[in-house]
């Protein structure tokens, strides 16, 4: 009697070493594959608004694409820095996010419908300039080439 109840308990406490090994593999895998799937991707492009209530709206709706981890629109430069998982989304994809909340982005002009619809403070000028850092862009540029 006394060596069924024995052997019972070594192949119980074989099976549960197993397991505990099974489960430390599966973490440490999907740890793994995260770290592989991320793949950030940091940029800034011109983005036309006049006010912190512009900078809310632009910002919201940037960070309601999939995959944006941080979005700041300066209000003086007219430009937005985006982080996103390029895995998840890329850049034509939060340009017309911007652009479906009425505002113009360098590359897609901001819904007339939306734009209508912001408040008189947030009517930018449709000429306004945009990503004004561009004169210190075009100087780097020029000290790259001497």
């Amino acid at each position: 009697m006394k060596k069924i109840i024995l052997s019972i308990t070594v192949i119980a406490a074989i099976g549960m070493t197993s397991c505990k090994n099974e489960t430390k593999n599966e973490a440490e895998t999907s740890t793994t594959e995260m770290s592989k799937e991320m793949a950030m991707t940091d940029l800034s492009f011109g983005v036309r608004g006049n006010c912190g209530m512009c900078k809310s709206t632009i910002e919201k709706a940037a960070n309601s694409v999939e995959g944006v981890t941080s979005a700041n629109w300066d209000v003086d430069k007219k430009k937005i820095d985006v982080s996103f998982d390029d895995t998840k989304t890329d850049v034509m994809a939060i340009h017309k996010a911007i652009a479906a909340s009425g505002y113009d982005t360098e590359k897609v002009a901001g819904s007339e419908e939306a734009y209508k619809d912001l408040p008189g403070c947030c009517q930018y000028d449709h000429e306004m300039m945009m990503n004004q850092s561009g004169e210190m862009t075009s100087e780097d540029h020029s000290n790259h080439d001497h």
